[in-house]
């Protein structure tokens, strides 16, 4: 099954702390446009008014002289216009928004009904006030710098800084929160791999939940290192105690038993418990292989040699040249004579006895497939999933010649501990496939891969 599409723990806690802090922006704006916008609307439609009033009250107590004197004043000193309104005056209303128009609905509330607010009044712009003064209707023509802005551009320039800063800091916390799961991860795929070395963790982190897991990590890390090293020693130890009286075994058989025919089975009959011994020292090989280009058809070809005087098996070739994998070269090897050998004991056709193995490798985007089929009889369906498993000895067919039942164990865990990918299958016109996939070296590919191999079909199937 293919894993389901979802965000890193990274991007998660990011977008869960944007979201709470773009919440608290929000929250704070109309906060703000409460506590600010409402009083500051208020207090300018105050100013507004004072003005308008000191200005109506002292036209309507000076007398007609006095009264010029008065309007030149106020437009020299305070910057303040009187002029008559007349009917025909061509004005556009002064509401740009919400405080704009809170701030004429005050003003109707302070100077009466017909007091108006315009930008501009035949054509000239401003802040125009329209009052009244008994029946005359007047205009006072104000700066608009007296109309105080809330918000504007710079309200703008500092809420998108102030969002800005949230989110880095948002990224900044998801980052060190995130930090030693990261590393956690890193940690437990080396142990995966068998690099017990690198996975060791800070146990000295500030945190004290991740300095315990830290702790607990390392324990179970050396713990895990002391068992494959005790697997080892134990297994190197068996060996070397059985192979001992296997060679006295064999030297006392070939000295003391007369018949020919039973030294020879007793003798073959030691051979295999020889090479059982390899196969149990082979699975419990360490996890960890060192990688490097690797020419394929040069171990293809090395294996090919052990097994060319064998006159019960034939096989074809079909490699394209130049294919580098990034394997380690011993455990290849290793990998394709088990599968070679598999396939000579138990892939032979039933009419001539002969196993028949194809070989064939391409090369795929980054990865290079390698198979190896033989010819025989196969394998029932439900049995191909235990073929890989230690110890698991398949039908009849197959298991006509005596082992230990680690070959294709052993082979499964090597492809494995190479970074790659090992599938059995059985072939539609009869025998069984094994498929390797093995990455192919960055610094190689574009060396090896040249005419004859572009030409050569994609697939191995």
């Amino acid at each position: 099954m293919r894993p389901r599409v979802g965000l890193s723990l990274f991007w998660r806690t990011f977008f869960l702390l944007s979201l709470l802090l773009v919440g608290s922006i929000v929250a704070w704006l109309q906060t703000f446009r409460a506590l600010e916008f409402e009083p500051r609307a208020v207090q300018t439609a105050q100013q507004i008014a004072s003005l308008v009033n000191l200005s109506r009250a002292a036209l309507i107590h000076s007398d007609s002289i006095n009264r010029v004197s008065l309007i030149k004043t106020l437009a020299d000193s305070e910057g303040v216009r009187i002029l008559p309104r007349e009917p025909n005056d061509k004005s556009a209303p002064f509401t740009e928004g919400e405080v704009d128009q809170r701030v004429l609905d005050e003003l109707v509330n302070r100077l009466g009904p017909g007091t108006v607010m315009a930008a501009s009044v035949n054509g000239e712009e401003g802040l125009w006030v329209g009052f009244k003064i008994d029946a005359d209707r007047y205009w006072m023509l104000l700066d608009r710098s007296r109309l105080t802005k809330v918000g504007g551009r710079t309200w703008l320039i500092w809420l998108i800084t102030a969002a800005g800063l949230s989110l880095a800091g948002a990224a900044l916390i998801a980052r060190l929160i995130n930090r030693p799961l990261k590393q956690l991860s890193f940690a437990a795929s080396r142990v995966r791999d068998g690099d017990f070395d690198a996975s060791r963790l800070d146990e000295k982190a500030v945190t004290s939940e991740i300095r315990e897991v830290n702790i607990g990590f390392n324990r179970m890390a050396q713990q895990l290192a002391k068992i494959e090293q005790d697997r080892a020693v134990m297994l190197a130890g068996i060996s070397h105690d059985l192979r001992t009286p296997l060679a006295r075994l064999r030297l006392e058989t070939e000295m003391s038993v007369s018949d020919q025919d039973a030294r020879d089975h007793m003798a073959a009959d030691i051979d295999q418990l020889d090479a059982i011994i390899d196969k149990f020292l082979d699975y419990a090989r360490p996890d960890h292989a060192e990688l490097k280009p690797v020419l394929l058809n040069d171990v293809i070809e090395a294996c090919l040699y052990a097994v060319q005087e064998q006159g019960d098996m034939k096989i074809n070739l079909d490699v394209s040249k130049g294919l580098y994998v990034l394997a380690d070269e011993v455990e290849l090897a290793r990998v394709i004579s088990n599968l070679l050998e598999n396939a000579r004991r138990y892939g032979k056709t039933p009419e001539t006895g002969i196993a028949i193995v194809d070989i064939a490798a391409r090369a795929r985007n980054e990865w290079v497939l390698l198979k190896v089929r033989d010819h025989g009889m196969g394998v029932a369906p439900d049995a191909l999933p235990n073929l890989i498993k230690p110890f698991f000895r398949g039908d009849a067919a197959r298991t006509a010649a005596t082992g230990a039942g680690l070959g294709l164990a052993i082979v499964d865990k090597t492809v494995q501990r190479m970074g790659g990918i090992f599938a059995l299958a059985n072939t539609t016109t009869g025998g069984l496939a094994a498929h390797i996939k093995l990455q192919k070296p960055k610094a190689a590919a574009t060396q090896s891969v040249g005419p004859e191999l572009r030409s050569e079909p994609a697939s191995i199937h």
